[in-house]
């Protein structure tokens, strides 16, 4: 399981404009995908062992939010996912950067049955990032199923 740092995440501190890709059909080998636009806002609290980020999705008419902690015996972070529709928090990814990759990786159910699930993000410099989730059913095939392109807003 990847480590990480206490800073992994101080980069995606400010405002993002962000472009969504996400698969129509996941399981089905689908190459159709809705794409759509939001926008982030991240913090960082407690010296940066917590991080956490809101992003509204208006064309979709809900939001979601991303609560980051860093467990500063395992150096690891454990990230987890809550959105409006549903309003649960979900069970968490867990892992860390090398370089300027991190690879987060748990369990999860999708449409009632078992998953895998890995969320990767790649920091490009200053002001730009991008997010993929994947989801596999048996740990070895992944299917990446939501990119997410993010922006940097200045000012």
């Amino acid at each position: 399981m990847p480590t990480g740092d206490v800073r992994d995440f101080d980069f995606l501190v400010g405002t993002w404009s962000i472009v969504n890709r996400r698969l129509k059909k996941r399981w089905v080998g689908s190459n159709d995908w809705d794409v759509f636009p939001s926008t982030a806002h991240c913090r960082s609290h407690m010296g940066g062992i917590v991080n956490i980020d809101e992003a509204v999705f208006p064309t979709k008419g809900w939001s979601g939010m991303t609560l980051r902690t860093f467990s500063v015996e395992k150096r690891q972070w454990s990230l987890y996912w809550i959105n409006s529709r549903i309003g649960e928090l979900l069970p968490p990814v867990v892992g860390g950067f090398t370089g300027d990759r991190g690879e987060f990786y748990g369990d999860d159910t999708d449409e009632g049955r078992p998953i895998k699930a890995v969320f990767q993000w790649t920091r490009l410099g200053p002001d730009a990032a991008r997010w993929q989730q994947a989801f596999s059913l048996d740990g070895k095939t992944w299917e990446t199923n939501w990119i997410m392109e993010h922006t940097r807003v200045k000012g």
